[in-house]
């Protein structure tokens, strides 16, 4: 896969597309696969109905204003369906005519014909109503003034018809929605997770049961590209499952495209077991003990310590230089430990919590409304400014810049906090099934070589974080900070270019847990969803249509040549792309979705597009939560310390 290298001086994640690999001596276009046969355009209303498979944590809910009700029948809001006084027909026009079609919600109430257009009045007639009442009945006269035949008609209902109180089936039905009765019996097969991946059983001899038994019943065809019979394990020789699959990347990267097939397998016979725990793996009675939990004293002390170091490194530059004064405050240090550490930590977040104007603000001594006597009882105004001009992660003497690359020396002051952090997130929560792998933005506005600049984020421009995060909570699982990538690319191994690598350190230690990973178009290409289903990962997400191995009917297609509403999908195996046209012309990856609609807001979109909507916000729910308390939000000359602040 080609490389996608982010500009250093702001163009961010935008830039070129991957179609072509530039060289210095020219370019060179690399050769699209095309797909084995042709591809189907079809209408989204032909498409067969399916149903999402992810369901929102907070479903959209719209107001509804009550319908304002006139009271005569040439009010322009007048309903024929409610009680008026003093109805007479003949002042009826045909604006007062309410269609109500088969397929609308108010199809079940009756609504009145239009009034004849030869200008003779329209009788009303009588029609016995369910309890015995007349009902005024509407005829529609005829071209020559003679009413319609009783199929025509439509009744006015004088009062509403109370509901029908529900049988005792019906409300166990209610209360059971969605849930399958336990089952006693003895003999029924209890499922066990399994060992090896759905999508590494399909490379060997003995396929998923269930599967075929499926693709047998619906008359598809599961044939792709398989390895060759010595790279298949006999049933005696184990099965390799280390996250670093050892097929060969010739087949695993072979891709045959063809038309989806229809009808098609179910989603959930396609997608990976998942059967992990989910949740805190410790319980904590306190937050306090969340915190200290991350922030043990073994960090702490390492803070500790290299605040100390620096304080001391900083007087003698001082001293050095000649910039010391009587009056500074580096001249009344005292070397600081754990427990005053916390203390300064816990000014930190609450300055998160009661926001001010002004860092001297928390120190006024004025007895007012907003007078806040707790930060100077605890810490003094000079102290804290101290420690934060002294606070430090990393020893500067060890820095060799001849051992580091570029990244690691641009990370080298704030590299001890991601990696612990790394290693505490991780270790402290299980992930659920749905993760979203995306960028995050820290708001830097001084000059800085690594800052990016991405419009659709809040801060716009600053220090961007690549991040996995569970979708439904935006639990911060992994992150990584960006500095620019070691350009390290091969031909033969279409994952090693730099994004495919970024999104695999980042997911490491995920391996065949069943997990499925949702990214934009940013990150997702044919060959890293291969990659990640034989690491036991589902992928799901946009897709820029000029990467590898995206076949040449779907990179030439443009909104152009495409009808609103109009889908285009092919599938290799496991993989399936997806065109669809609605406003703009959008293209999905998924390893399990298929082709199928449903309706969301009196609108047809493919189940792929609703599902995506749903599980791709997570690290933006997580930058949304983080937005209510802005510890960072202090100014600093130091950028690695705002970012400290931020991921604290």
């Amino acid at each position: 896969m080609e490389s996608q290298r982010d500009d250093a001086r702001g163009r961010g994640r935008g830039g070129r597309g991957g179609g072509r690999v530039r060289t210095r001596g020219g370019s060179r276009h690399q050769a699209r696969p095309l797909a084995s046969e042709a591809l189907q355009s079809r209408l989204i209303e032909e498409l067969l109905p399916g149903r999402p498979l992810e369901n929102p944590r907070h479903p959209k809910r719209a107001r509804v204003l009550p319908p304002k009700v006139g009271k005569h029948p040439g009010s322009e809001f007048w309903r024929p369906d409610l009680p008026t006084p003093d109805l007479d027909a003949s002042v009826l026009s045909p604006a007062l005519y309410l269609q109500c079609g088969p397929g609308s919600s108010r199809a079940s109430t009756p609504v009145m014909e239009w009034p004849g257009t030869s200008g003779a009045s329209t009788p009303v007639m009588e029609r016995p109503g369910p309890s015995g009442a007349s009902t005024p009945v509407m005829e529609r006269p005829g071209p020559s003034g003679a009413s319609t035949s009783a199929t025509e008609r439509r009744v006015i209902p004088s009062s509403s018809r109370p509901p029908r109180p529900l049988r005792e089936d019906e409300i166990i039905a209610l209360l059971n929605y969605g849930s399958e009765e336990d089952s006693e019996g003895e003999d029924e097969e209890i499922l066990q997770p399994s060992l090896v991946p759905r999508a590494t059983r399909m490379w060997l001899d003995e396929e998923d049961e269930e599967v075929e038994e499926e693709a047998e019943r619906l008359n598809i065809n599961l044939e792709w590209p398989r390895p060759p019979q010595p790279l298949r394990p006999s049933a005696s020789a184990p099965v390799d499952v280390s996250p670093t699959s050892t097929l060969d990347p010739i087949y695993k990267f072979k891709f045959e495209w063809r038309n989806i097939s229809m009808p098609q397998i179910e989603p959930h016979l396609r997608r990976e077991l998942f059967s992990e725990i989910i949740g805190p793996s410790v319980s904590f009675a306190t937050p306090y003990d969340a915190f200290i939990a991350i922030w043990d004293r073994e960090i702490m002390q390492v803070i500790v310590t290299e605040t100390n170091i620096y304080a001391q490194q900083v007087a003698t530059a001082m001293l050095a230089s000649g910039t010391i004064g009587p009056h500074s405050r580096i001249t009344r240090w005292q070397d600081t430990n754990v427990d005053e550490l916390y203390t300064y930590f816990a000014i930190v977040l609450a300055m998160g919590v009661v926001v001010k104007s002004c860092l001297e603000d928390y120190w006024h001594t004025a007895r007012d409304i907003f007078y806040t006597p707790g930060f100077a009882a605890d810490m003094s105004y000079d102290r804290f400014q101290l420690l934060s001009k002294c606070l430090h992660f990393n020893n500067n003497e060890y820095c060799d810049i001849t051992m580091l690359t570029r990244r690691q020396a641009k990370l080298y002051k704030i590299q001890p906090i991601v990696d612990h952090l790394n290693t505490k997130f991780s270790e402290l929560y299980n992930l659920s099934r749905n993760l979203a792998v995306d960028e995050s933005l820290t708001m830097w506005k001084g000059w800085l070589d690594i800052n990016q600049f991405i419009p659709n984020k809040a801060a716009t421009i600053g220090i961007k974080t690549y991040e996995v995060c569970e979708s439904r909570s935006g639990y911060l699982w992994r992150f990584e900070v960006h500095a620019g990538h070691d350009i390290s690319t091969s031909q033969d191994d279409p994952i090693s270019g730099t994004v495919p690598a970024l999104v695999l350190r980042l997911l490491s230690g995920l391996e065949h847990k069943g997990h499925t990973i949702w990214m934009d178009n940013f990150y997702n290409s044919p060959a890293l969803a291969r990659e990640l289903k034989t690491r036991g990962f589902d992928c799901v997400g946009t897709l820029r249509t000029n990467r590898q191995f995206v076949p040449y009917e779907l990179t030439s297609l443009t909104k152009k040549d495409m009808t609103v509403g109009q889908v285009t999908g092919c599938t290799s195996g496991d993989v399936d792309l997806l065109v669809w046209k609605d406003k703009n012309r959008v293209a999905f990856i998924s390893t399990y979705h298929g082709l199928a609609s449903v309706r969301f807001e009196e609108r047809l979109k493919p189940t792929v597009a609703c599902d995506y909507n749903v599980c791709m916000g997570g690290v933006d729910r997580k930058d949304q939560q983080l937005a209510m308390y802005p510890i960072e939000r202090r100014r600093t000359r130091v950028w690695y310390k705002k970012l400290f602040r931020r991921v604290s």
